[in-house]
C-alpha cells in the first residue's frame, strides 16, 4: 500500500511539473510582432507638404506631387512605395548618407514614412526628355543592351525597357532628371553610396561618359 502511494505521488508530482514547465513556456512566448498599420495616402500629403518648425517641407525640393523641378533632385512621383520607404528607412540609419536627408529622416516615425511613400507612389510622373543628341544612341545602347565585353548588364534587365522598374525591387527610372541620375550613379561608382550591392558592381565599370549618356536617355523614358 505504501508502495502504490508512493507511486501515485510521483505521477501527481510529474503532472504538476509539466503543467508548471507548460505555463512558463506559454509566458517566455515572444508576443506576435504587430503589423504595419495600413499606409494612409492623405496623411502622408500632410506630412510630405507640411513645414517642420526649423526645417523644410519634403515639398520644398521634391515639389507638391512629388514632381521635382530642380534637376539635382530626384522626381518621386510613381515610384514604387516600398523603395521609397526603404530609402527613407536607409538615409535614417546612416546606411544611405545625406547631410539634407539625414535629419529629415530621422525626424519621421515609420508610420510616416510609409504614408509618404504611398502619396507620392500615387502621383502620375510627369515625362522628362533627353537632350544630348550626341550621346542618346549611346545611352540606349547601354540601358537596352549593357556591354558585353565589358560585363555590364542591360539596364533594362531590372528596371523594364521603359524604365517603369519591378516593385518592391527595382526603382522607377523612367523620366528621372538626368542630373540626379549622373549623381546617383557617380556616387554608386565612388563607393559613396552604399546600400546597393548590384548598383555598385554596375557603375564600377562605367566612366562619366557612359553614365552621363544612360542618365539622359534615362531622362526620356516613359
Amino acid at each position: 500500500m505504501k508502495l502504490f502511494a508512493n507511486i501515485l505521488l510521483a505521477a501527481l508530482m510529474g503532472v504538476a511539473a509539466s503543467a508548471s514547465f507548460a505555463a512558463d513556456e506559454h509566458a517566455a512566448a515572444p508576443a506576435a510582432a504587430a503589423k504595419p498599420a495600413k499606409p494612409d495616402p492623405a496623411k502622408g500629403d500632410t506630412v510630405f507638404n507640411a513645414t517642420p518648425a526649423n526645417s523644410q517641407s519634403c515639398a520644398s525640393c521634391h515639389n507638391a506631387d512629388g514632381n521635382s523641378a530642380i534637376a539635382a533632385n530626384p522626381k518621386l512621383a510613381q515610384q514604387h512605395p516600398e523603395y521609397i520607404l526603404k530609402q527613407l528607412q536607409d538615409f535614417k540609419a546612416g546606411a544611405r548618407k545625406s547631410a539634407i536627408m539625414k535629419p529629415l529622416a530621422s525626424a519621421l516615425s515609420d508610420e510616416d514614412m510609409r504614408n509618404i511613400a504611398w502619396f507620392v507612389g500615387s502621383k502620375k510622373v510627369k515625362p522628362g526628355f533627353s537632350k544630348e543628341k550626341d550621346t542618346v544612341a549611346l545611352g540606349e545602347k547601354i540601358y537596352r543592351g549593357g556591354i558585353g565585353d565589358r560585363q555590364i548588364p542591360a539596364c533594362a534587365g531590372c528596371h523594364s525597357p521603359n524604365g517603369a522598374g519591378i516593385p518592391a525591387q527595382y526603382p522607377r527610372l523612367g523620366g528621372q532628371n538626368a542630373e540626379y541620375v549622373v549623381a546617383q550613379l557617380t556616387a554608386f561608382r565612388e563607393n559613396v553610396r552604399l546600400n546597393s550591392i548590384p548598383m555598385t558592381g554596375v557603375a564600377a565599370k562605367l566612366n562619366d561618359r557612359e553614365i552621363k549618356a544612360v542618365a539622359d536617355y534615362i531622362a526620356g523614358l516613359r
